[in-house]
């Protein structure tokens, strides 16, 4: 299932499912959507705070819930991050999601929402900026937009210039669907009812400030639960200041990914600009892909909006 693309003078609903953040610091992209030609209506309690979440639960779920019930809203897009999804998600009508099917936006810890509304509903959602994002980066804002507004068509993902990718296959193609994001969160839903499902599937990871031996945790998780060896192949994004500046007690991010993912022998193709850094590649969370481990383009082998 496929939502209706993005179009000039539609309604971009703006939500927060995880963490809070000052009005004020969303302002300048709020005016930057509309001044690209879009309406934008905001959640009933986008405005909240309750420690480190954007409100109460059921208030956050509530915002989520009306966003796809709301007919004048065509695409929902996250405020931030930070942590709290994953406590809504039993919250959730997924068959609301799933008789008004949208265009969903958002990363990080937005990444159990992605996942969740494209394995229960169906439905491809968007591995993208949000609005804390900075929607000023030029090939950010070009590779969102021309995702959600011309994915009708079958198109490639491929990075910018000047930023090269690693593959190590001993195969020239292969195809399968995406699914992934963060790996903090894909890691603390395993032995739930929300935890990922990666068979025969292209795992997608990144992540943000987490030091290597926690990398080689959560990792090792997947593991333990054949999430890594069920997997088709990996896509490697951004590990954004996961370094230490010494290494006298740690294993290097290279030798952990090397020991706990490459030693697997899947198909990988590794640093392509999707994580916490920029320029930022928006991926379609649940379509069909074909990764040319020769090139380092990803190609959607089906529309993902209609």
């Amino acid at each position: 299932m496929i939502a209706k693309r993005l179009k000039k003078g539609d309604t971009i609903g703006i939500i927060a499912p995880s963490g809070p953040e000052d009005y004020e610091k969303i302002k300048n992209n709020i005016e930057l959507l509309k001044g690209l030609g879009f309406k934008v209506k905001e959640g009933k309690y986008i405005r909240n705070k309750w420690g480190y979440l954007a409100g109460n639960d059921y208030d956050r779920a509530s915002d989520f819930n009306n966003m796809f019930l709301d007919n004048s809203i065509d695409m929902i897009m996250c405020i931030r991050g930070g942590y709290g999804a994953m406590r809504i998600l039993p919250m959730i009508d997924f068959n609301i999601v799933k008789n008004h099917p949208k265009i969903f936006a958002g990363f990080s810890d937005i990444t159990t929402l992605l996942n969740n509304i494209s394995s229960k509903c169906g439905l491809i959602t968007f591995h993208s900026p949000m609005l804390t994002s900075n929607l000023s980066d030029k090939i950010t804002c070009e590779s969102f937009f021309n995702t959600v507004m011309n994915g009708y068509k079958n198109y490639t993902i491929q990075n910018p210039e000047n930023f090269p990718t690693k593959s190590l296959s001993n195969i020239n193609k292969i195809s399968g669907e995406l699914v992934g994001g963060n790996l903090s969160l894909i890691s603390s839903t395993i032995g739930t009812p929300y935890e990922l499902n990666t068979k025969d599937k292209i795992l997608f990871i990144e992540d943000v400030g987490e030091s290597p031996y926690k990398i080689d945790r959560m990792l090792t998780q997947l593991r333990l639960a054949n999430k890594l060896q069920d997997c088709k192949a990996f896509i490697l994004g951004q590990f954004t200041q996961c370094s230490l500046p010494h290494y006298k007690r740690s294993l290097t991010l290279k030798e952990v990914i090397s020991d706990r993912l490459l030693s697997l022998n899947k198909p990988t193709l590794s640093g392509i600009q999707s994580g916490h850094s920029y320029p930022r590649l928006t991926l379609p969370i649940g379509a069909k892909v074909s990764i040319d481990f020769k090139s380092g383009i990803i190609e959607t082998l089906e529309p993902i909006v209609k």
